[in-house]
């Protein structure tokens, strides 16, 4: 039997009252594969340990099947966890490593039937007498596997448990757990901070930065409407292209984002979201752009909704049946500062005589607080000069992704047509305003 877990506004605190999951709730229906997904440190595993009963729960409270189950204790739960080391004991075989919980629960059976249909279910039957240091890694986690398998849960929970395996290794078996889980139909939760496993394994995935759960949901319409800059920066390789642009909205004239040296005219007449822009006029705000809403193509070629601009060849990645393009618009690129940090940098508070409007003050305090700044822009006057980018930065400001057949080299200008129909844009608090959130496009377009 499957089960279902709610966590209702949970929070854990560690030392010095700094909270590493902050008001945490999330609905996972029984059966259900949800991934945890976030950069180091971000409070996946905390979470995964708190529903395991390894961890308590500073605040909030933790429902399995609708039961409270805050103090319940570990082996009451029914739920088996596969850890990221394997966990195995050295000085056992593989078939006393996967029947010892068994042993532990019911003293007087003999585990050997659900060892070996365990063992059958995983394909191991041949390393069910060999030692864990006599076992590839690969081996070794199919054996962890096994040894929660045998328990009959009614839940998993996975802690990383591909991250020590090389890569063609952890495809294979990223196959494997999807297949096995749905197979079992059990409820599980999986923690990863790998998007490209979680975008391939989840029912549904959950964005967690600093311990605030920033998205939920399936893994197309996470990566197709991101809820703020930094899940759009997160999810997708290679990361989005963010861009600090400018709103011009003439009464008079055409409606354009400035970036720069160029800027994106936006077609008319102008769709919903692009007049919702109007509000945004003379504001800084970021563009956000995925490799495949740009093409390389003349002008003459645009379709509906295309807008062309121009770039210079700064870097060539060839990658067999795509090409990955770096250029130089001429845009100034968006920092996410903390995009890899294990918690949001704290809001830096200033005081100001000319901070505006009661209302605007109010809302920069509302968008400091929501965990922390997501994004950085400097004022425009900061980098009026076009200084160099920072050290370590990837060259251009725009990476295209395209195929293998155009022969592109380092300083050509190449056409660019940009397709306003997958065009983001976000506040300077990260939160985005276009598509507008109250919308939800049809993703089957």
């Amino acid at each position: 039997m499957t089960r279902a877990i709610s966590l209702h506004d949970v929070s854990k605190s560690y030392t010095r009252g700094t909270r590493v999951v902050d008001r945490l709730t999330l609905d996972i229906e029984p059966g259900e594969f949800l991934v945890l997904l976030g950069p180091s440190g971000c409070g996946k595993s905390t979470v995964l340990r708190m529903i395991a009963g390894l961890e308590e729960i500073d605040e909030g409270e933790l429902l399995l099947d609708g039961e409270w189950a805050n103090d319940l204790l570990p082996a009451d739960r029914r739920i088996a966890m596969v850890f990221q080391n394997f966990a195995l004991y050295p000085s056992m075989t593989s078939r006393d490593n996967i029947g010892f919980p068994l042993r532990i629960e019911a003293p007087g059976e003999d585990p050997g039937t659900r060892v070996d249909a365990t063992a059958r279910m995983l394909g191991i039957e041949d390393l069910l007498d060999r030692f864990p240091a006599q076992l590839s890694g690969g081996e070794r986690q199919r054996v962890a596997m096994g040894r929660a398998i045998a328990r009959h849960p009614s839940a998993f929970l996975m802690d990383e448990p591909l991250s020590n395996l090389d890569a063609k290794l952890r495809n294979h078996l990223r196959a494997e757990i999807s297949g096995l889980t749905r197979k079992l139909g059990v409820t599980t939760v999986y923690v990863t901070h790998d998007q490209a496993e979680a975008m391939s394994l989840g029912d549904r995935v959950a964005v967690l930065r600093g311990g605030v759960l920033q998205q939920v949901g399936t893994p197309r319409s996470v990566y197709s409407l991101p809820r703020n800059v930094f899940v759009a920066a997160f999810i997708g390789t290679p990361r989005i292209n963010l861009l600090r642009g400018v709103v011009r909205a003439p009464l008079d004239g055409a409606m354009t984002i400035s970036l720069g040296k160029q800027y994106l005219r936006l077609p008319e007449p102008l769709c919903l979201d692009h007049q919702l822009l109007r509000v945004q006029q003379g504001r800084e705000v970021i563009v956000g752009l995925r490799s495949e809403a740009v093409r390389i193509a003349k002008p003459a070629s645009a379709r509906p909704g295309e807008v062309h601009i121009t770039g210079l060849v700064e870097h060539v990645e060839f990658q067999g049946h795509e090409v990955l393009v770096h250029f130089n618009t001429g845009s100034r690129p968006a920092v996410v500062p903390d995009l890899e940090a294990p918690r949001p940098a704290p809001p830096v508070r200033r005081r100001r005589r000319d901070s505006g409007s009661v209302l605007e003050r109010l809302r920069n305090r509302a968008g400091a607080l929501r965990a922390g700044p997501v994004v950085a822009l400097e004022h425009p006057a900061d980098d009026a000069h076009d200084p160099a980018p920072p050290e370590g930065r990837l060259p251009g400001d725009l990476i295209v992704r395209t195929t293998p057949d155009f022969d592109l080299r380092h300083g050509m200008h190449v056409p660019l047509l940009v397709d306003l129909a997958h065009l983001f844009v976000f506040d300077q608090h990260g939160d985005r305003i276009c598509p507008a959130p109250a919308r939800l496009p049809d993703l089957e377009e």
